[in-house]
């Protein structure tokens, strides 16, 4: 996909969300510079008038100091106004913007099947969502504010001086053009190559240190922990190399643009000379000829950033962009008939860079109501088959077919915030009534309670602070706030103790009472609380058995003992 291409998205984001404030930090920037050159040249012009009048009794009682007087107070309160509103209007208008991309993206890889890609590297998506998007306010910011408050610049000077000397003007503007326009555009071609390597250096980096942070206790019992602080270290002088190109290619645009602004300046000064040499023109009018391309220095500066960041920027875009332009989330899959919670109908999943199909050949109907338990090997497919009817993914061949589900993964997800905000994930609007309520149900009330601030405790990454066990209860309650007519449950209670086992799995049961519930499970007390066995194998399923059957007793015995 072209630049072009991965640049639209973002920027009808941009028009679409706030055109009115862009525009009208546009305009707040540019009225910004040309208040403040009228203010530098009629200064100039004012002194130096005032000083020749003085030399004059005659001259000093006929000059009029009040009508400039009055000129240079409004333009330094409209260039004061004026700046604030241009800081008001762009950063409000920006940080809106980010917020909508932020919001935007977080919503794309919050699709079915994201959590899954993103697992093995997060450092991604909060790059994607700090770095990246931050990197795009340069677009804005750095990039078209200046810019139009250069223009600005360059059209003032041009008539000003085109006024006192046509070729005067053409030539000063056209220099300031070439020079303050074209060295940041010069600079950004070089500079993109390190910009480039700066982001993916920063970006590895996190990761390092992430990695380092994260895993430091299993590196040092491998003794790989110096192996590691040395990778770290690689990347940190790598980010570092690409700062020092980055800084010089800067320091070389500045040197470029103060010689440019030299022979600007100094050519202004030997035209006004030669302007005043011919009587054309008065000595105010020359200091505020001279004065005026001075003043039009300003947003060049920052327009010179913006193009020593533009590699940055650009990479951000390719990177955003592709998700951006992407559809809605997946849909849930369709309703199934009446009757039915679930129906799955020749289905069949491959996973990304496998060859062999996870799952294959799948019929299975799931009466409303029902507890049916998927028993199997590890590996035969069951959590494929809970994923499919959670829509977390969807299937290569065949329909999957549910009503709206709530899953229990293997691994308890939980969330550095409160013990009451990880439980509101699954019900925002409960109560601590109800949040009491479930604790007690899986037998943690009485262990929260104890806590300092109960409810309030904060847990850190993963659940830290509760035991593994109180983690997969904690998962549990939260499930049994989510009011959906079917529940997915993958090894619910493995890890925890036979007993404490049993309290969740009788709590569940008759929190399930009026729902349907599918277990995936190869532990004999979780299929125990099923009233169907469907046994997969090697991504198939091989046989059903219904309770009462010689067959479901015998497969039940074959499970895990408690």
């Amino acid at each position: 996909m072209s630049l072009m291409g991965d640049l639209k998205p973002v920027v009808r984001l941009f028009l679409a969300e706030r055109r009115g404030m862009l525009a009208g930090g546009l305009a707040c920037a540019a009225l910004t510079i040309l208040a403040g050159m009228a203010l530098l040249g009629i200064s100039g012009w004012f002194i130096t008038a005032t000083a020749l009048a003085g030399l004059s009794t005659a001259t000093a009682v006929m000059f009029d100091v009040f009508a400039p007087a009055a000129a240079i107070r409004l333009l330094a309160i409209g260039r004061t106004g004026a700046r604030y509103g241009e800081r008001l209007t762009t950063h409000d208008a920006a940080l809106t913007l980010l917020a909508g991309l932020r919001e935007r993206l977080f919503r794309g890889w919050a699709q079915p099947g994201a959590a899954r890609a993103l697992e093995a590297r997060p450092a991604r998506l909060l790059f994607r969502l700090t770095a990246d998007i931050d990197a795009l306010d340069s677009l804005y910011l750095r990039l078209a504010v200046p810019l139009a408050a250069a223009v600005a610049a360059l059209l003032a000077t041009g008539i000003a001086l085109g006024l006192m000397e046509p070729r005067l003007g053409l030539a000063v503007a056209g220099v300031l053009a070439v020079a303050w326009l074209g060295l940041p555009l010069l600079a950004a071609l070089p500079a993109r190559r390190p910009a480039r390597r700066r982001a993916h250096g920063v970006e590895t980096l996190r990761a390092d240190v992430i990695d380092l942070v994260a895993g430091q206790a299993e590196l040092a019992m491998a003794g790989r922990l110096p192996a590691q602080q040395a990778v770290l270290a690689a990347s940190d002088a790598a980010v570092a190399m690409a700062d020092d190109a980055l800084n010089r290619m800067e320091v070389r645009t500045a040197f470029g643009f103060g010689a440019a602004g030299a022979l600007a300046l100094a050519g202004t000064l030997v035209g006004v000379a030669a302007l005043m040499e011919h009587g054309v023109i008065g000595a105010p009018v020359a200091a505020l000829g001279v004065l005026v391309p001075l003043a039009a220095l300003e947003p060049f500066a920052a327009f010179r950033r913006g193009a020593l960041e533009l590699g940055r920027t650009l990479l951000a875009v390719r990177r955003i962009g592709p998700r951006l332009r992407e559809a809605a989330p997946a849909a849930r899959p369709a309703l199934p008939s009446p009757g039915l919670a679930a129906r799955l109908s020749g289905v069949e999943v491959r996973h990304a860079g496998r060859a062999v199909p996870a799952v294959q050949g799948i019929d299975l109907d799931v009466a409303a109501g029902s507890r049916v338990a998927l028993v199997g090997p590890s590996g035969a497919g069951k959590s494929t088959l809970l994923a499919l009817l959670a829509g977390e993914i969807a299937p290569s061949a065949g329909t999957a077919e549910a009503l709206a589900a709530t899953l229990l993964t293997q691994r308890t997800q939980l969330f550095h915030d409160t013990i009451a905000d990880n439980l509101r994930l699954a019900a925002p609007t409960a109560g601590e009534e109800r949040l009491w309520q479930v604790l007690e149900e899986v037998g943690l009330a009485a262990a929260i309670r104890a806590l300092p601030s109960a409810l309030e405790t904060p847990m850190g990454e993963a659940g830290l602070g509760l035991s593994g066990g109180q983690g997969r209860r904690l998962a549990v309650a939260r499930l049994l706030l989510r009011d959906t007519p079917l529940w997915l449950l993958d090894e619910p209670t493995d890890g925890l103790d036979a007993r404490t086992a049993r309290h969740l799995l009788d709590r569940v049961g008759v929190a399930a009472e009026g729902r349907t519930l599918v277990i995936a499970t190869h532990i004999r007390r979780e299929a125990d609380l099923a009233d169907r066995l469907v046994v997969v194998e090697d991504g198939r399923i091989v046989r059903v058995w219904a309770r009462g059957e010689a067959g479901f007793a015998a497969t039940l015995a074959a499970l895990r003992a408690d």
